[in-house]
């Protein structure tokens, strides 16, 4: 049996978790076991750094990873901070540019600014710049840059890269579920296309051309063939060349693995002057609120696909409302919800692991990466659990059939310009059915 001062004590707390707009089950997932309230400015802050793209062709993405890291400080210090010290964050631009770039700005963080850890979504060039940084360093540092360099990087060499981890799955999964999900859709009956044929069009991005390259590889075992396979300059705003093919031999299937989303929007802009018979699928540049504003009504019936997307239900809702209530309308969940919850993970680890270290000190640290490779983080974008070989998140379906154990891929699909695509698969997760384009004609 309870007495009143417990009960009074559960209230009070509950209370001020609600207030401090953390009362929600994201919220109360996310700031378990860092601290107390009262303590919260007792101890030297913590510095998280941010290396991140704030300007150039990634800056969109950019604003939202920055502004999940401060939403997960805020929280996190509400909460009483990280073992009773506040967390501070420090953004660095890599300015969308490369190695030499994102380097020098990881580098900033940690010797100017003091970061005790590195935390961003994706960066450009060669998705190993800032493993180099943070093995050199001894800190922790996640990262969404869903690439294969890091899985061959770190599996490559753990000892050395201890300390990276990549909190969403590889692209190479993209071109297997992709080509699932349109068999998929043809053998369930939802879509039946003209033919079997896949015009792929890719960008200069190595991660959009890993992703083409992984469906043009896998395309016959589906029974599908490629027609087109088209790389283009970045940005590209005139799309005439490409389509003149599409037009000229009409694929059932087109795939836009370019991911930027204004040259995305263009695509469609154009396109839908003269549309071929075929099913639109563009690589995560749509999931932007950017893609939508530009693109207007051509982007309406749009399907696209993150391995890294805010998931339905009552943990992705909760974020997604309180995201869009904080930073506008037009904020990304998507993008921010990144940043938010491996900021959050990072928090908990820490605090599992007595408190944060700082910059060189291996051996808090590699406490604290012990603890991160045995975690299951549940958070908005679904389960994040590190394969313990690669240090990077499982894949639900492509990688377990438990969706408890695996961050979902999801595919969406666009209805109206004015909202985020809704999610059609997988389940549990998917709320709305698959509908052919209206551009469609058969």
């Amino acid at each position: 049996m309870t007495n009143n001062s417990e009960t009074k004590s559960v209230t009070s707390r509950r209370g001020f978790l609600k207030n401090a707009g953390l009362g929600t089950v994201g919220g109360a997932v996310a700031v378990t076991g860092l601290g107390t309230a009262a303590s919260a400015q007792s101890g030297e802050a913590v510095v998280i750094g941010g290396p991140i793209q704030m300007t150039g062709g990634g800056a969109a993405d950019g604003i939202e990873f920055k502004q999940g890291l401060e939403m997960a400080a805020e929280e996190i210090n509400a909460a009483g901070g990280i073992l009773g010290r506040p967390v501070k964050i420090a953004i660095a631009d890599t300015e969308s540019g490369g190695d030499d770039k994102i380097t020098s700005a990881g580098q900033r963080l940690i010797d100017r600014d003091g970061a005790s850890a590195l935390i961003t979504g994706y960066n450009f060039g060669s998705q190993i710049a800032l493993q180099n940084v943070a093995a050199d360093a001894s800190v922790v540092y996640m990262h969404a840059d869903t690439a294969r360099a890091h899985t061959a990087l770190v599996g490559g060499d753990p000892e050395k890269y201890w300390q990276s981890f990549m909190y969403c799955p590889s692209e190479v999964y993209y071109g297997f579920a992709y080509l699932n999900y349109i068999k998929n859709l043809e053998e369930t009956g939802q879509f039946k296309g003209v033919n079997k044929k896949i015009a792929l069009v890719t960008g200069p991005i190595q991660y959009s051309i890993n992703i083409a390259n992984s469906i043009k590889d896998e395309a016959t075992k589906y029974g599908y063939e490629i027609s087109l396979y088209e790389t283009v300059d970045a940005p590209t705003n005139e799309w005439g060349p490409t389509l003149a093919k599409i037009r000229e031999d009409e694929p059932g299937f087109i795939v836009v693995t370019h991911f930027f989303p204004g040259d995305q929007a263009q695509f469609m802009k154009q396109f839908l002057t003269n549309p071929t018979n075929s099913l639109i699928y563009l690589q995560y540049g749509a999931s932007l609120a950017a893609f939508r504003d530009i693109a207007g009504d051509a982007s309406e019936d749009v399907l696209y696909a993150t391995n890294i997307g805010v998931l339905s239900g009552e943990v992705g809702s909760d974020f997604a409302a309180r995201y869009t209530a904080k930073y506008g309308e037009k904020a990304s969940p998507n993008g921010g919800a990144q940043t938010y919850e491996a900021l959050h993970m990072y928090a908990q680890a820490a605090a599992m692991a007595g408190g944060v270290g700082e910059a060189y000190d291996d051996v808090q640290n590699k406490k604290i990466a012990d603890r991160l490779r045995g975690m299951i983080y549940r958070g908005p974008t679904g389960s994040i659990r590190f394969d313990p070989k690669t240090q990077q998140a499982y894949s639900y379906p492509v990688q377990t059939n438990d969706p408890s154990l695996g961050m979902s891929h999801i595919f969406s699909q666009i209805e109206k310009k004015e909202e985020n695509g809704k999610i059609i698969s997988p389940t549990p997760y998917s709320v709305k059915e698959f509908r052919v384009p209206s551009w469609i004609k058969m």
